[in-house]
């Protein structure tokens, strides 16, 4: 039998994810601020790897459920997504924080994110919700539904690296629905180029570890490369009838580029203000979860590389 590895990671309170484990796809690495007493490791039947450590995944089963519970007594109208996504703020960012450890394995890491494994986390939260199931073993599925393609952990390549990729994945999985209409504002296409990964081996610890792996990622990318996309220009993400009925609140934003090898550059949820559309994400130049202060309008046109955004809904 295949046996696979968990990692959970609590935040110390309630209160408050490219090659996708860096935001910007091959940004600078951050060090991530985890203790070693933090850290969980789960067998694939359940066994706890040192019986001093349970204390650690309980308490971290209690922070996910006590977060649905609270969320199943909310108001059906509410986007659960930004309930979630506002959980999170202030927490720290921190890159590459799925890179722990030599064997794949599915980390769940409530103290620290970058864009990927921010929307991941509160996707399985919502979808959690949507399902009725709340507890942290339908948590730990989606989550692995959602990562892994197939749901299967088998090395890293098993693991969904580009975003495009995961929106493929779970679009088919039904997880979510990538929205490409009505035009306008939908007016531009994406034809996707992705190598970055298969060309930079030595930016990526498995990668250089594990060179065998390289061929492998390269013949994903290839599968990606072509394909198309329609997405809203930067210079149309303005307060318009159109893109308020086009981009809902709660959406996955995902933001795309013209860098060489990549598809897209940064991810968060939409938050729709009275000035217009903003962007809740991790971010590396705050340093932590934030609603962005200025309009996603603005926030794009300060990145000369960004070329507009992709729209992605989380399926109820």
């Amino acid at each position: 039998m295949r046996r696979f590895f968990i990692i959970v990671l609590c935040i110390g309170t309630f209160a408050s994810i490219c090659p996708m484990q860096s935001c910007a796809n091959g940004e600078t690495k951050a060090g991530s601020t985890a203790s070693v007493e933090e850290k969980v490791v789960l067998g694939a039947e359940g066994e706890t790897a040192k019986d001093s450590l349970d204390a650690k995944q309980s308490a971290s089963r209690i922070v996910i459920e006590s977060m649905l519970r609270v969320a199943a007594k909310q108001d059906a109208q509410t986007s659960f997504p930004l309930f979630f996504a506002r959980k999170f703020l202030n927490v720290p960012y921190v890159a590459y924080t799925l890179e722990v450890n030599d064997d794949e394995q599915l980390v769940i890491n409530t103290r620290e994110f970058d864009c990927t494994t921010l929307v991941e986390t509160v996707t399985a939260l919502t979808r959690c919700v949507y399902q009725n199931q709340l507890t942290f073993a339908a948590f730990q599925d989606n989550l692995r539904n959602m990562r892994y393609r197939n749901g299967v952990i088998d090395r890293y390549p098993s693991r969904i690296h580009y975003f495009t990729d995961w929106i493929l994945e779970n679009s088919k999985a039904g997880i979510v629905t990538e929205i490409q209409q009505p035009n306008p504002p939908f007016t531009q296409i994406q034809t996707v180029k992705v190598n970055y990964m298969s060309q930079h081996p030595q930016s990526y610890k498995a990668l250089k570890a594990h060179p065998e792996y390289v061929a492998e990622i390269a013949q994903m990318e290839q599968r990606l490369t072509g394909q198309k996309f329609r997405f809203i220009p930067k210079s149309e993400v303005k307060d318009t009838p159109a893109m308020r009925e086009a981009v809902h609140d709660g959406d996955i934003i995902a933001i795309t580029c013209n860098k060489p090898g990549l598809d897209i550059a940064h991810l968060g949820f939409a938050v729709w203000r009275s000035d217009g559309l903003h962007l809740l994400n991790a971010s590396q130049l705050h340093k932590k979860v934030v609603e962005e202060p200025m309009t996603l309008y603005q926030y794009l046109q300060k990145h000369p590389s960004h070329t507009g955004i992709r729209i992605i809904r989380i399926n109820h």
